[in-house]
């Protein structure tokens, strides 16, 4: 089969690479065989491969956190009719190859009524937006600040809050052809790029301070947020773009906010699995009523994957679809 492996750290369009490897073998007991169908690139996926995990990441590896899959065989244990069944395999990597072996209480059924394009974007970010909003959005909060607001995940953000009549102020970068998908869902959407930024930000929330903030930048950009957030605020922080930690006066406390730290690997990982179709089960509602909808910018096979991540547009209009048997 083929399958996309990073033998060694590094940047994902350097180390990356297809070749043909030796297919899963028979699944057992409680196992299951996945014929992958589709994937696409996340950041975790590319933080990943940079080595960043590297107490729980042994290279040569296969990435891949995202996909939807048909399961092909099943081991001793596993329901004779799973076979067949259109799932989510999760759990750990290993979804940019053509057949992925893992344990069944991993794998996700898909609706029939979800195509797989739709389904195959029905984790990362949709999941980690309906846990945090629901988690963190008591009553009563109005200003919510959301970074990296032209992402992905910073439209599911906004169309969350929006659903609980809230308009969240975006801190974007001010990159060329990158905007928030929908302008009307923001109160404000500020340019980091404008040496006024911080001021621009600060008036835009008011004088109360920021009750909510989502950070996936880290760094400096989240850093000058987090001075923004009022003493009985949280700065949920999920993510690291930038690269670079959020400064460590952050975590002391002192300044009345609290930091909360989100992974949705550890919602993943809380009971071994167990409570993943009870987890799934509000995402899919949305996604069957046509929210939490990811836009597709470009549809390549497993083999062309290298050189389209080499391509310095990649990503830029959309996600891209990666189709796994081609």
């Amino acid at each position: 089969m083929l399958a996309a492996v990073a033998d060694s750290p590094g940047r994902l369009a350097d180390v990356l690479a297809v070749r043909d490897v030796d297919a899963p073998a028979a699944p057992g007991a409680g196992e299951v065989v996945v014929r992958m169908l589709a994937s696409t690139v996340n950041p975790s996926d590319e933080v990943t491969v940079s080595g960043a995990y590297g107490s729980r990441t042994a290279f040569p590896m296969v990435p891949g956190f995202e996909g939807v899959g048909v399961i092909d065989a099943a081991g001793p244990g596993v329901p004779a009719t799973a076979v067949g069944r259109r799932v989510l395999p999760l759990g750990s990597a290993g979804n940019w190859q053509q057949y992925k072996r893992l344990g069944y209480s991993w794998c996700v059924r898909v609706p029939d009524d979800l195509p797989d394009e739709i389904a195959c974007f029905a984790y990362i970010n949709p999941l980690t937006a309906l846990t945090m909003v629901e988690r963190f959005c008591r009553p009563g909060i109005r200003n919510v600040v959301v970074t990296a607001a032209t992402s992905a995940i910073g439209r599911h953000l906004a169309e969350l809050l929006a659903g609980r009549g809230l308009t969240p102020v975006g801190v974007v970068r001010g990159t060329p052809g990158r905007a928030v998908a929908d302008p009307s869902q923001w109160r404000a959407v500020i340019q980091t790029d404008d040496p006024r930024w911080r001021e621009e930000l600060r008036a835009a929330v008011g004088p109360g301070g920021i009750d909510v903030a989502f950070d996936c930048v880290g760094g400096g950009v989240g850093a000058d947020v987090f001075t923004l957030t009022a003493r009985d605020g949280v700065f949920v922080h999920y993510g690291l773009l930038s690269r670079t930690p959020l400064p460590a006066e952050c975590f002391t406390g002192r300044s009345g906010a609290r930091v909360e730290l989100f992974r949705l690997r550890d919602v993943i990982h809380e009971d071994g699995g167990r409570h993943l179709p009870e987890l799934f089960a509000p995402v899919f509602a949305l996604l069957r009523s046509g929210g939490l909808r990811t836009v597709v910018g470009t549809r390549v096979g497993l083999s062309e994957l290298p050189g389209h991540l080499k391509d310095p547009a990649a990503g830029r209009a959309g996600k891209t679809l990666i189709e796994l048997q081609r």
